[in-house]
């Protein structure tokens, strides 16, 4: 069977070499404890627990997926044993604030965990993965009553979270939302409604399950401007902050799904359910949004992490298997045929995988830092400093959730291929890969929904391209830094070019949009991948600085791994790079090729 094996030595390329975590912890005011040997051991630990206890559960998991049975759900065999091993560990608390039982370390060391967890085994990490969504909610918008009922067991990983949007008759357009909420006499609340694909909606693994739900109170405004949002648990709290007794909330069906299938993914019925309001009445999409953008940044992991898998396994695979003989003549010449590595095409497919891997876990890196400074604004109340924060990582978060998923699933694939007939069969898991990470580019928005808030909300209507504006100064002034090296030359002259390229394109797609509307939703999927592929082509410049740097000057690390570096940088400018112009062009092709042709002409006529 196949195994995960943590990539340590890269993660901490990108930590203290490439982005310099050391000195921006201790720049926090939660990263005193941080240190760069308080953050090897977590990384170690972390990667053990993922590579001796989730990888070996992924394909078992898989075979068996979840039961239910007289409205109970019940997760494959091991899982529970492994979840109570994670608690037991302190996993959860991670990142969360200590007076609520946490390690009150920065918030990118729970992504660093979430991305190796992920990796070994994403269906088993999306319960606890959704539970810090909810954590983050009630923690930004919850009183200080439900902060002490809910944080405390939610931390410790005794309870679990979820998040329920969507509905039978809409999903991202939540203003269809009809999940109703009655006030009650004594300040609560009871829910009528049916909500669908709510991941980890109900399990064995933890004593309690707290739903953070949208629904409408009565007389509400319609659309999305009525919605307000509430914590509903499973089991109510009792006086003691303990279980007490059933809530009328229950899984009504399990989803028959492509993938992920060890993952709960639920129908819930809610039948008069007890809930309580959190955060301001009809402003709970506004309140939510704090779980999507945790959510969508999770999300971007499940790009990254079937990538890195999908991967190791076809590197190991095309190191053992052979066939034929290399063009260049014989390689293995004692064996009856060379190994797949040594054919150039399966180099194209490995380097590719291995490109978007390490660009893209670069990418969630470099955002990560980021989020640590909207985390430690929050807690330091400092809203001004948390809302600047928070606008900078929404420009980010729908390149690295739209175009890093799309990657994902690029990469899944090659790893299929890679295999040839026997990547398409069971016993390999790469299919299991690939079967897992479509949905990535479907929850928590469609790529189309991310391009639209990245081109249509958070370009045009918000900052009249200033995001872009700001972004591609930060590209600009690192090639500017790096055109007169010669090694970094060819790197850095490519990205002067796109970074003005990007803000060219940004202000024709607003001319046209002045007179053209359908043009923003033409344009915004071709926008958004040239805009990964700028971002991605600017952290592997920023790799290969580090790694010539290295290779002149010296470094702990062998030759290897950094010559490693500046090759796969060289790979992905050359052939996955001008993937961008293909963007570039067709972003400005006229809306009207797409929506002249009337409805019932595209109807089948056979």
């Amino acid at each position: 069977m196949p195994t995960y094996k943590a990539p340590l030595r890269d993660m901490k390329f990108l930590l203290n070499e490439v982005f310099d975590y050391p000195r921006h912890y201790a720049g926090l005011s939660n990263g005193e404890n941080a240190t760069p040997d308080i953050v090897d051991a977590i990384l170690g630990e972390c990667g053990k627990f993922c590579e001796e206890v989730l990888s070996p559960l992924y394909q078992s998991g898989d075979e068996e997926g979840c039961k239910l049975e007289n409205g109970e759900v019940t997760t494959p065999k091991g899982f529970k044993e492994a979840y109570d091993q994670y608690v037991m560990g302190g996993w959860q608390g991670l990142s969360a604030p200590e007076e609520f039982g946490g390690q009150g370390l920065p918030a990118s060391m729970g992504l660093f965990k979430q991305e190796m967890m992920g990796t070994a085994n994403w269906p088993w990490s999306m319960y606890p993965g959704l539970s810090l969504g909810a954590m983050n909610t009630i923690m930004l918008h919850g009183s200080d009553e439900q902060k002490q009922t809910y944080l405390v067991p939610l931390t410790e990983g005794r309870w679990g979270g979820t998040m329920c949007l969507t509905e039978p008759q809409c999903g991202t357009d939540l203003g269809q939302v009809k999940t109703k909420a009655e006030p009650q006499a004594d300040g609560s609340y009871k829910l009528t409604g049916t909500k669908i694909f709510i991941s980890s909606g109900d399990h064995d693994l933890t004593e309690n399950i707290v739903h953070i739900v949208l629904a409408r109170l009565p007389d509400a405004p319609k659309g999305t401007r009525g919605i307000s949002l509430f914590i509903v648990p499973k089991f109510l709290p009792d006086a003691n902050g303990g279980v007490g007794e059933r809530n009328p909330v229950s899984c009504g069906a399990l989803e028959k799904k492509m993938g992920i299938k060890a993952s709960a993914t639920c129908v819930m019925n809610f039948d008069g359910a007890i809930g309580y309001l959190i955060g301001p009445e009809n402003k709970g999409l506004e309140c939510m949004f704090t779980f999507m953008n945790t959510a969508r940044i999770g999300t971007a992991i499940q790009g990254v992490g079937p990538a890195e898998l999908s991967y190791q396994w076809a590197l190991d695979y095309a190191k053992e298997r052979r066939s034929m003989r290399a063009l260049s003549g014989k390689k293995d010449a004692d064996q009856v045929a060379d190994a797949l590595i040594h054919h150039a095409d399966v180099r194209r497919m490995l380097l590719t995988q291995k490109a978007i891997a390490e660009g893209g876990r670069a990418m969630l890196y470099y955002a990560a830092k980021t989020a640590d400074h909207m985390v430690c604004a929050h807690l330091d109340g400092d809203d001004e400093a948390a809302e600047k924060f928070d606008d900078k990582l929404g420009f980010l978060t729908p390149i690295l959730k739209g175009f890093l998923t799309e990657l994902g699933n690029e990469a899944a694939n090659l790893g299929v291929q890679v295999f040839g007939g026997h990547g398409y069969i069971r016993e390999h898991g790469m299919e299991q890969i690939v079967r897992d990470t479509r949905i990535a580019t479907l929850y928590e928005g469609t790529t189309g929904i991310q391009a639209l808030d990245l081109l249509g909300r958070k370009v045009l209507m918000m900052t009249q391209g200033g995001a872009v504006r700001e972004f591609t100064l930060k590209v600009t002034n690192f090639a500017r830094k790096h055109v007169a090296n010669k090694q970094m030359r060819p790197f850095a002259w490519e990205l002067l070019k796109l970074a003005a390229q990007w803000n060219v394109l940004t202000v024709r797609l607003m001319l046209i949009a002045r007179k053209d509307r359908d043009m923003v939703s033409a344009a915004a999927n071709d926008f958004l991948m040239f805009s990964g592929y700028v971002s991605m082509a600017y952290m592997w410049a920023r790799m290969a600085a580090v790694a010539q740097d290295k290779l002149e000057n010296g470094g702990e690390e062998s030759e290897a791994f950094y010559k490693a570096k500046i090759n796969t940088c060289e790979f992905y400018y050359e052939r996955l790079l001008p993937r961008a112009q293909a963007h570039a062009t067709s972003m400005l092709s006229p809306s009207k090729t797409l929506m002249q042709m009337a409805p019932e002409d595209m109807a089948f006529t056979g």
